[in-house]
């Protein structure tokens, strides 16, 4: 949680952030199959990374389309300073496959707390 004693530090060095991530997969399949996906959620919480910085682990469900979804399941890239104190993750990932098909996504996470 952000309060005025480290509002202006690093929030990365706080193990219990878990930041928000929204985004839409790529299109994958052809001609009246094509289509994307759309997924959001928050990470797992920090996990420290020597030099400090850190990574966290993901997991959500894309939603449906024509009666199928998607899993995501990866972990973000390193810390990516953005200014005052936050930082944002990088991910690029592959769903599972579904329906005879996967998606790529390739998004980052959100730098504001949810809370804030």
């Amino acid at each position: 949680m952000v309060n005025s004693d480290n509002y202006h530090r690093p929030y990365y060095v706080d193990k219990e952030h878990v930041p928000e991530f929204l985004g839409s997969t790529k299109l994958a399949e052809q001609g009246k199959d094509r289509h994307n996906h759309q997924f959001a959620g928050v990470t797992g919480e920090a996990i420290p990374i020597k030099g400090d910085s850190n990574t966290h682990r993901l997991f959500t469900n894309t939603d449906f389309f024509e009666n199928h979804h998607h899993e995501l399941s990866t972990q973000t890239s390193l810390a990516i300073p953005v200014g005052e104190g936050r930082h944002i993750h990088f991910v690029r990932a592959r769903t599972t496959v579904d329906d005879g098909h996967f998606h790529l996504a390739i998004f980052a996470t959100l730098t504001e707390y949810p809370l804030s």
